[in-house]
């Protein structure tokens, strides 16, 4: 089947609207006409060249749509379902799934090698293949990915919406519940207000805690963080954020930091670790590296190990998708996730280079791809 789709061939700043071949499903597979796709920094690093995949590729991971076919064997799913695309398709079997760590499942391994389950692909343009990204290649209108993948959701969501549970809503989210251990009472500080920054700031206010402080470079991000429930707002380029951390908390430094930023630097790891207190916890969640206009001048230093803080990875929010993505939908049915408030711009396909370019100017919490 043709579908148009956004296509990267390198590390170029920029995607390439193309119609490609998408291969029917085969045993295991399902068909998913898309509706929506978060547009996330994710895939944007492999535009910049900030993370190897293989090229060409179809990028995109945060979809929803609406499933067109099933391969032979498949009966989690029929034509007609509405379904969420989740960029770990969790295996269910090995020692992770079985550790409730679905996120860390063994097939992670495969999320930029470009092929499905059995090592072959399932777009092509002009006898060339394409690689898929995360095995579900969400900037398409059409694709192919595993059954495993998908998870049903109720029709009657809003799929514009329900796409964000399938990255920024439980990265953030549980980046915060799971990952931070958030707990009443409690002082967290987010560093980075985007798409997944905000979710850490509900999810930490959904928590408990009693101090929510978001901390961002742009004005009018954190202005909105405080419908999310952030109850003090930081922005560096005018204050020390360690130091005001320190005043908001009386010393004592807060209980956890969640960095968020789409580039966690060593600069910043070093900021959120001085500013949490003795024996808390810092929770990376954007990309580690390194920015080329700002040297490393503020490293770990020995204070780290004495005062026992800890610093945690997380991926995915350390949620369990098929789990928790429909818990995360009905907190929203039941009004106490927001959703709606995180869409800042909707984009059709041949706009997501403008896209890209307002989520780099600050100009956007989530922007949503809509599919015809």
């Amino acid at each position: 089947m043709k579908s148009r789709a956004a296509i990267l061939y390198g590390p170029t700043r920029s995607f390439s609207i193309e119609e490609i071949e998408v291969d029917e499903p085969k045993e295991g597979e399902v068909l998913v006409k898309l509706v929506a796709t978060g547009l996330c920094h994710s895939d944007w690093h492999f535009a910049k060249g900030q993370s190897p995949v293989r090229f060409p590729m179809v990028v995109g991971h945060e979809g929803a749509g609406i499933v067109e076919k099933v391969g032979p064997g498949v009966t989690e799913v029929k034509p007609g379902d509405h379904v969420v695309l989740c960029y770990i398709p969790a295996c269910g079997k090995c020692r992770w799934c079985l550790s409730g760590l679905a996120a860390l499942c063994d097939r992670g391994i495969l999320l930029t090698q470009g092929t499905q389950l059995d090592g072959t692909f399932r777009m092509h343009k002009d006898g060339q293949d394409i690689a898929q990204f995360a095995l579900v290649s969400a900037f398409s209108e059409y694709t192919v990915c595993p059954v495993d993948s998908v998870i049903k959701i109720d029709p009657d969501l809003p799929l514009d919406r329900a796409c964000l549970v399938g990255c920024a809503v439980p990265t953030g989210w549980g980046a915060a519940v799971n990952r931070a251990r958030v707990r009443p009472g409690e002082t967290v500080a987010i560093f980075g207000t985007g798409g997944v920054g905000m979710n850490a700031v509900q999810g930490a206010a959904m928590a408990g805690a009693e101090k929510v402080i978001a901390i961002d470079l742009v004005d009018w991000k954190l202005e909105k963080a405080k419908e999310f429930g952030a109850t003090h707002t930081i922005n560096p380029t005018r204050e020390d954020p360690v130091q005001r951390i320190m005043d908001i908390t009386h010393g004592v430094g807060a209980d956890a930091t969640i960095l968020t930023a789409g580039l966690v630097t060593p600069n910043l790891l070093a900021t959120a670790t001085r500013a949490t207190r003795k024996a808390g916890r810092t929770v990376i969640v954007g990309l580690i590296g390194l920015d080329p206009n700002e040297p490393a001048t503020h490293p770990l230093d020995l204070m780290f190990m004495l005062m026992a803080k800890e610093v945690f990875g997380t991926i995915f929010g350390h949620n369990v998708p098929r789990i928790d993505i429909p818990r995360l939908l009905d907190l929203y049915r039941d009004g106490k996730l927001k959703l709606d408030e995180l869409v800042t711009h909707r984009y059709r396909l041949d706009q997501i280079n403008q896209a890209y370019q307002d989520l780099e100017e600050g100009k956007v919490i989530r922007g949503v791809l809509l599919f015809d």
